[in-house]
């Protein structure tokens, strides 16, 4: 393997949603691990930070090619790029927020996403006050304009934060409106069609994760 080489196996292949989402751990580990001077390395230097087997990293790779060098291991600089191009944050999305309460003005003023290729560049809202003000730069617009917006500015992912009882309608609106791929923060099960990606988001759901963990820790002690 003398050269990372990008493979389209994924074409033929699905690839397990644990398997995506250690990608996005690894594209951070590496991230920092070149902020901090290292060039290279090892699958099993990158699985033990991260908890997980060599085995483990060279298989997940290993569903979109070859990436490692003999002797050296994974130069940090290319695998991000290489990562990058699969998840497909190797370019700028814009994205559009709808429901500016405590929720939506944090993820608003979040640089996080910023720097993995995510820029919002509209908010929706219902209230009257909210309406015409810019937060973080970001102009807030009224849900009556969702549409003409989405289509101006070519966005297709959306970031919902709406109360439970309103979630649906407005999926519904942006499904109308062309978006492609929705992240909902609203603590409902919502039914899209097939040809758009949803991710549900609730945070209660992983506190209770955490919580479950924490009791079985304290069962065994």
């Amino acid at each position: 393997m003398s050269n990372p080489k990008h493979s389209d196996n994924t074409a033929d292949a699905v690839v397990p949603k644990a398997v995506v989402t250690r990608l996005s751990l690894y594209l951070r580990e590496l991230q920092t691990l070149l902020r901090g001077g290292t060039e290279t390395i090892s699958s099993n230097q990158l699985g033990k930070v991260l908890g997980f087997t060599d085995a483990q990293v060279r298989k997940d790779l290993t569903y979109f090619g070859q990436f490692g060098y003999p002797g050296i291991g994974y130069r940090c600089e290319e695998l991000i790029v290489e990562i990058k191009k699969i998840l497909g944050t190797d370019r700028k999305w814009p994205v559009a927020l709808i429901g500016v309460g405590n929720l939506g003005r944090a993820l608003l003023g979040y640089r996080g996403f910023g720097d993995q290729g995510f820029q919002f560049v509209a908010a929706f809202d219902l209230e009257p006050e909210k309406i015409g003000q810019s937060i973080d730069r970001i102009p807030v617009f009224g849900l009556e304009q969702l549409e003409e917006i989405i289509g101006q500015r070519s966005i297709k992912l959306a970031v919902l934060a709406v109360p439970a009882a309103s979630a649906q309608s407005v999926a519904d609106r942006l499904v109308r409106a062309g978006i492609d791929g929705l992240l909902n923060f609203a603590p409902v099960t919502i039914a899209l069609p097939s040809s758009v990606s949803l991710v549900g988001v609730d945070l209660a759901i992983e506190l209770e994760q955490l919580t479950f963990a924490v009791v079985k820790k304290d069962d065994k002690s």
